[in-house]
């Protein structure tokens, strides 16, 4: 059920501001600089609530604890296996990948999350 609340809308605020795939951690670093009596409890549970209600997205990525992205609409990601940092990826051809994969296996796809792993370009220069 769907409930606007302050806190929920401190934390997606919030989550819109970081825009980088934060975990709960720190999301709620994040929110208790400037609003400290809103527990990392309320952090979690709204930000399960927010990607069960599509305002935002849960990442389970490798190795990582689970993250949350603002964007909800098809994209994939490229996590670095230096500094960490997750990016989003658009690529145009994936898009139909779902149904490729529907035809071929039968499965009936709600959606798919692709997580390149490697080195971003500014890892890369160094």
């Amino acid at each position: 059920m769907k409930r606007n609340t302050v806190q929920r809308q401190i934390i997606l605020d919030t989550l819109r501001k970081l825009d980088t795939h934060p975990a709960v951690e720190e999301l709620y670093r994040e929110i208790h600089k400037t609003h400290p009596t809103i527990s990392k409890t309320t952090v979690y549970r709204n930000l399960r609530q927010l990607a069960e209600d599509g305002e935002a997205r849960e990442l389970m990525l490798p190795d990582d604890p689970d993250r949350f992205d603002q964007r909800t609409d098809q994209h994939d990601h490229f996590k670095c296996r230096n500094c960490g940092g997750i990016f989003d990826v658009d690529i145009e051809y994936l898009a139909d990948i779902d149904d490729a994969v529907r035809r071929k296996y039968g499965f009936q796809v709600d959606m798919h999350d692709v997580v390149f792993l490697g080195i971003c370009p500014e890892c890369g220069k160094k």
